[in-house]
């Protein structure tokens, strides 16, 4: 317990500091404008999804999902985090003060993560603006901010920056982690003390600051968003050739890297990878690490390579030919993506 003790007391000092900011009379914005915490927050938004009934990700995201947005110019686009989006058919924007608003689907990408929807009819708040992600630096305190305004406000700071590596074949560079851990993060708007959006919200995590510092949140920087921004509105997926994607998750062990899941449906299945195999090499490599992993996969080329995997089951070894293909098409999309 008494390990624990300074770093409580560095978060109750960010906790005060950040919660007096939040609760000053304005934030400071571009060009000395000046804007209120309340004008601030209303552009964090609740947003409810209804995904397709035969969708991929229903069996494991379910398919009613809820979480935040954030407003991102004065047409009413929302950005939030792709999973709450993926495969939706129907969604709707519910502001902080109760009205209710249709959402269009508009676009989603699997490598960054981000999803985006566009409200039918003007939501009335005021778009929050973009920081720069790369000046968030470890000690930095932050907002944690989800939908419902003073109440969605969580103080915090950033205890690392490092790469995320998912099992569900998505890395990410210089993903932001802060603590404490914020309870509805899924969405989530992470702004800095001048109110200014520099991430989103995706995942809450054991480790936060990679040393055994406790739980957090992830939040996926919002600097790689502004090179595919315009992609993502005009044809709903960004530009240019398809990573390749077999369909595993995959765990780190001892032993190296173990299949925990192969996605129904998925190129993996079809070449009849297996829950428990344990990968030995790809294209002739070792993987150590995730990222190992996955930098190989990417590097054969684009959708539609041949990924040669060699793994041992029950100890005997096996080499299987997996004919990868873009993850985009392995989804159930609207027809307006």
């Amino acid at each position: 317990m008494r390990k624990s003790r300074p770093l409580r007391v560095v978060l109750l000092l960010v906790s005060v500091l950040v919660l007096s900011a939040a609760s000053g009379s304005a934030f400071a914005q571009d060009e000395g404008v000046k804007i209120s915490t309340d004008d601030l927050l209303s552009s964090v938004v609740r947003i409810k999804t209804y995904i397709n009934p035969d969708g991929r990700t229903v069996d494991n995201l379910g398919q009613e999902r809820d979480g935040s947005g954030i407003v991102i110019d004065d047409d009413g686009l929302i950005l939030t985090i792709g999973y709450l989006m993926v495969e939706a058919h129907a969604a709707e924007a519910i502001t902080n003060d109760g009205r209710k608003i249709p959402a269009t689907i508009v676009g989603y990408d699997h490598d960054t993560g981000f999803g985006l929807l566009k409200a039918v009819a003007p939501l009335k708040v005021r778009p929050m603006l973009f920081g720069n992600s790369k000046d968030v630096k470890v000690g930095d305190p932050v907002l944690a901010a989800s939908f419902g305004g003073r109440d969605g406000i969580a103080p915090a700071r950033v205890v690392s920056r490092r790469e995320f590596a998912g099992s569900w074949e998505y890395l990410v560079d210089g993903a932001i982690y802060t603590a404490p851990a914020h309870s509805h993060w899924s969405g989530a708007a992470l702004i800095t003390r001048d109110g200014k959006l520099v991430g989103v919200g995706s995942l809450i995590v054991g480790d936060a600051s990679g040393s055994g510092g406790g739980a957090g949140n992830l939040y996926i920087p919002t600097d790689l968003l502004k090179p595919i921004l315009a992609d993502l509105i005009a044809n709903g997926a960004v530009g240019g050739a398809p990573k390749p994607w077999i369909g595993l998750n995959t765990q780190p062990t001892d032993q190296g890297l173990v299949v925990s899941r192969v996605t129904p449906n998925s190129p993996a299945e079809k070449a009849g990878l297996r829950k428990g195999d344990l990968i030995t090499r790809i294209a002739g490599d070792s993987p150590k690490t995730l990222p190992d992993f996955y930098r190989k996969l990417w590097s054969l080329g684009s959708a539609g390579t041949v990924v040669p995997l060699d793994i041992s089951r029950d100890g005997a070894d096996q080499h299987i030919d997996v004919q990868s293909i873009s993850r985009m098409d392995h989804l159930k999309l609207k027809s307006t993506f």
